[in-house]
């Protein structure tokens, strides 16, 4: 289904995606991991065009997106959709308003200015909110909901775009332990229910080996480990890493302590 073949991305000289290849076959959730500044992100948005590639392939399918221009590129990024760290939501708008905003790119200038939606627009994006736990946030302003729901409202907008990727660009680095975990479980189930492959730039390894099907590990642009959770040892993340024996990969969990376990279980359970 995805192909990436020798992307590099360079700027001022400096590659900050070098020359990375990988496959993958079908609708996996994909974790990539490393420190910052290894060329995660850049990969991301080179996905999704927000960049340009300085050279390479990714095709899906056999179509190669890098190519793309035009009406064909914002079709792809329809089908490609994003989420971000800092949630890129409009503060000030409703939740429901900001969730159909994931068609923004399908829609005429004038429509999406007098913000008209139809009927079935609207009582999808309810749908979708619902889905996710948060039906009842949907005429709040975004602004006032906690930072884990803002992200869940990231989420449906992606959802409303219909997408046949989701990429997730370190979608819990800014979220307390409970939170970080109820946004990954929802990205899970949208991986396996929905049949959408997820790749998630990830700061931690213990999110990387229980939600994801493959790690890729990236160290100043390129890939230095590609395998399975279960392959992720403490050596591989200290190569990731550039650690050395000293690392801790304590330093990098998002576990739970045990006092808020029961609550993400909860929470985790008012969502099924």
């Amino acid at each position: 289904m995805l192909a990436v073949q020798n992307v590099t991305r360079v700027f001022s000289g400096r590659p900050a995606v070098d020359d990375i290849s990988f496959t993958v076959d079908g609708p996996a959730f994909v974790g990539i991991i490393g420190r910052s500044g290894a060329g995660k992100s850049t990969f991301l948005r080179m996905m999704n065009r927000l960049t340009d590639a300085t050279a390479g392939r990714i095709c899906v399918e056999g179509r190669d997106i890098l190519s793309l221009r035009g009406r064909e590129r914002r079709a792809w990024q329809g089908q490609c959709a994003m989420i971000f760290q800092q949630f890129n939501l409009v503060p000030r708008m409703d939740v429901v308003s900001n969730v159909l905003h994931g068609l923004l790119n399908r829609r005429p200038v004038l429509a999406t200015l007098c913000n008209l939606w139809s009927r079935a627009d609207i009582l999808r994006a309810l749908e979708i909110l619902n889905r996710l736990g948060i039906a009842e946030q949907a005429q709040k302003r975004a602004e006032a909901l906690s930072g884990g729901q803002q992200q869940r409202v990231a989420i449906a907008r992606a959802l409303m775009q219909d997408p046949r990727i989701i990429l997730a660009d370190e979608p819990i680095a800014s979220l307390d332990p409970m939170n970080a975990q109820i946004v990954m479980d929802t990205l899970r189930r949208i991986n396996v229910e929905d049949g959408r492959m997820v790749i998630a730039n990830l700061h931690t390894l213990d999110t990387a080996r229980r939600y994801c099907d493959r790690v890729i590990g990236m160290r100043d642009g390129r890939i230095v480990f590609d395998g399975s959770p279960a392959q992720l040892s403490t050596g591989a993340a200290r190569d990731i890493y550039g650690a050395d024996h000293s690392f801790n990969e304590a330093a990098t969990s998002t576990a739970l302590p045990a006092d808020s376990a029961a609550d993400a279980a909860y929470a985790a359970q008012l969502m099924a």
